[in-house]
């Protein structure tokens, strides 16, 4: 913490912004048991260091991209430390927004209490891009950088946080939020373990029809392996869900076709560009 706040400038954070862990609620894991399934059980949200899953990159471990991210962006102090300690990514949800800060990385998130803002560290853009803009909540002076974001895929366009130390869900956590396609299924089943109070946003569905007209947006491949797991000529997370849990497909070439859904799909609103703008322009 005090490393960042050394490379850190600025007013401090408003204390109404909130940290979302974004994932993939019934990713699972190799033993065959769900990442939520693994929450409840334990009570607590672990790193992709300790999970080996992620619904971003998998290069969590010695050697691996992720490490040396981290390595470089806090002094190497995790270096030698046990994978436990290592942070938990999330992001930054500025404008309250219902589906969470960064839903490029999963349709579910746990949104977490304001305490947590006091032990996160802040950087825009994504480590993956080697950021040069770092903040800590009372030295938050990334919006002017992130002002100065390009005019691209609005996934892309959130404020990545570092939660260092434990999260446990009974202790850090204001809610879950789910996707509705899961009601009445597994996940939330597993989400009533947890001790804190659920929530649903209002859902994710793309029709084919859709995801045909952005064959450019991530190849026209998915758009294949789209139609192919696609129920009743749509998709939600709780389809995709289940196509990765039959396990016939590539799950990074999976996470692609939940791009689309992320992107095309918000049945509240399908303009991102337009809540993003909204608080930080």
């Amino acid at each position: 913490m005090e490393h960042v706040r050394g490379l850190s400038d600025g007013a401090a954070l408003d204390p109404d912004a909130r940290i979302n862990l974004h994932f993939q609620a019934d990713q699972h894991h190799a033993g065959g048991a769900s990442v939520l399934d693994g929450i409840a059980s334990s009570g607590t949200y672990l790193s992709q260091f300790e999970t080996g899953v992620s619904n971003g990159g998998l290069t969590a471990h010695p050697g691996g991209d992720r490490f040396a991210w981290e390595q470089r962006m806090f002094a190497s102090v995790y270096d030698t430390l046990r994978p436990e300690v290592r942070p938990k990514y999330g992001a930054l949800n500025l404008d309250r927004d219902p589906y969470g800060a960064a839903p490029r990385f999963g349709a579910c998130y746990f949104r977490l209490r304001r305490e947590a803002l006091d032990r996160t560290t802040f950087c825009y853009p994504d480590s993956v891009f080697q950021p040069t803009n770092f903040a800590t909540a009372d030295r938050f002076g990334l919006l002017d950088a992130v002002a100065d974001r390009p005019s691209d895929d609005p996934l892309d366009h959130y404020i990545e946080a570092h939660v260092h130390g434990p999260v446990i869900v009974a202790r850090d956590a204001e809610a879950l939020i789910l996707d509705p396609s899961y009601r009445g299924t597994e996940v939330e089943a597993a989400a009533s373990r947890l001790d804190c109070p659920l929530e649903w946003h209002q859902g994710y569905r793309v029709g084919l029809a859709v995801i045909r007209d952005h064959p450019d947006y991530r190849g026209v491949s998915i758009v294949r392996l789209a139609e192919q797991i696609a129920k009743y000529g749509e998709l939600t997370p709780e389809v995709i869900g289940r196509a990765r849990w039959e396990g016939t497909h590539d799950p990074q070439q999976l996470k692609k076709v939940w791009h689309y859904l992320g992107r095309f799909g918000r049945a509240a609103d399908g303009d991102l560009e337009t809540k993003w703008f909204r608080e930080t322009a």
